[in-house]
């Protein structure tokens, strides 16, 4: 039986452009994952740690040379030093204080992870796109950052 965050999930994959046939071969997760675990979404350890403390600089060495940043609701497509300089500033703004996985999904050579931020007394949706780079390496292609309205 699928889940009302399952169809959450899949409707947000909708949104980043992924076709009918993909999401049938998905493996979706909705359990969150420590930064200890390892196994098909231990790519997303480092990326996690580096969020909640809000550290642009180690999170840019997981970002493809070029790719498309959303904070709030402007949208850009910069290099990995633009991008770095985007987060830096909205972090500078919004002081994380915790970040809290929701979802994830995987398909052949592409991972997604949903997130909660907690920062500067608000609550924000991180959405982030990653694909494989060859191997078990991966780098960030889409990151988005937008204001909950609701917990």
């Amino acid at each position: 039986m699928k889940t009302p965050l399952h169809t959450l999930l899949v409707a947000g994959l909708l949104v980043l452009g992924l076709s009918a046939s993909a999401q049938s071969k998905l493996n979706v997760s909705t359990n969150s994952f420590t930064q200890g675990s390892g196994g098909e979404f231990s790519v997303f350890n480092s990326i996690t740690k580096y969020l909640a403390k809000g550290d642009a600089a180690s999170l840019s060495s997981w970002f493809a040379d070029t790719l498309d940043v959303t904070v709030i609701s402007s949208t850009r497509n910069c290099s990995r030093r633009q991008a770095q300089e985007i987060l830096r500033t909205f972090f500078a703004a919004n002081t994380p204080r915790s970040f809290q996985v929701t979802h994830k999904a995987s398909e052949a050579n592409k991972k997604y992870l949903i997130g909660l931020l907690s920062a500067g007394g608000e609550l924000f949706q991180v959405t982030i796109y990653a694909t494989s780079t060859g191997g078990d390496t991966y780098k960030i292609q889409e990151l988005n950052i937008s204001r909950q309205t609701a917990y």
